[in-house]
């Protein structure tokens, strides 16, 4: 049986006061994600969400339990070269903020994950210019973020999450500032990579926008409610 790309088994993460007190944000997580599926978490605010997403993008560390990442268990690796290696080579992070620099171009912003690869200065930019280009941005590659729209900059944030052709990509309310064309535009982006047998995860708290995925996760206080949970019609 083909091994999870994502797997939790009792994951917890707890913060800490100043004064020592402890947060438990999440209180206890199994969870499967199979290679190739695209699958929304969805919950209250507060419930753990972007929490569960920054522990499977190796952005923060879990407090205890199990995390396999393609069958191999990284849940306790602490050393930070070795977690941003993994970031770099496996996944591609689109987030709400589109998180450019605002004196690069499009294709500076986008290629320059491909440096921290090792890539050479004509590969990184060609396979820039080759992404931009399949987004429908060939015409704004030398422009910079602020002579962009709020969808055109999320291309350049999308063309860059892929530059290192990661095979999960991690989503943070993608469509949270965009208008509801540009949103639209992106989910049908996201769609493409599920085709391509890419493994998608995405947070969001719209109805709308969940409807793409395979499969909707439902968190509340830091726990799963439902692995499968059925949108209803007066959500």
């Amino acid at each position: 049986m083909e091994k999870a790309a994502i797997q939790l088994e009792g994951a917890k993460k707890s913060y800490y006061l100043a004064n020592g007190d402890e947060i438990p944000v999440l209180k206890g997580i199994d969870l499967s994600i199979k290679k190739g599926e695209f699958v929304a978490i969805m919950g209250e605010s507060g419930g753990g969400k972007t929490t569960l997403l920054n522990i499977i993008g190796c952005l923060h560390p879990l407090s205890s339990g199990k995390y396999f990442l393609e069958g191999e268990n990284i849940g306790n690796v602490r050393d930070d070269f070795t977690l941003a290696f993994i970031r770099n080579k496996k996944m591609g992070f689109v987030f709400q903020q589109f998180n450019l620099f605002s004196r690069l171009s499009a294709l500076k912003n986008v290629a320059l994950p491909a440096l921290y690869a090792g890539t050479t200065a004509k590969e990184r930019e060609g396979r820039a210019v080759k992404l931009l280009s399949s987004l429908g941005m060939s015409e704004r590659v030398h422009h910079k973020p602020s002579e962009l729209s709020g969808g055109q900059q999320q291309r350049v944030a999308i063309s860059r999450a892929l530059i290192n052709d990661p095979e999960i990509i991690l989503a943070d309310e993608p469509t949270g500032a965009l208008d509801s064309k540009s949103g639209l535009e992106v989910m049908n982006i996201f769609t493409d990579f599920k085709k391509k047998g890419k493994t998608v995860v995405m947070v969001t708290h719209t109805t709308e926008v969940a409807k793409y995925a395979d499969r909707i996760i439902y968190l509340r206080d830091g726990v799963v409610l439902d692995q499968d949970y059925k949108l209803k019609s007066n959500y």
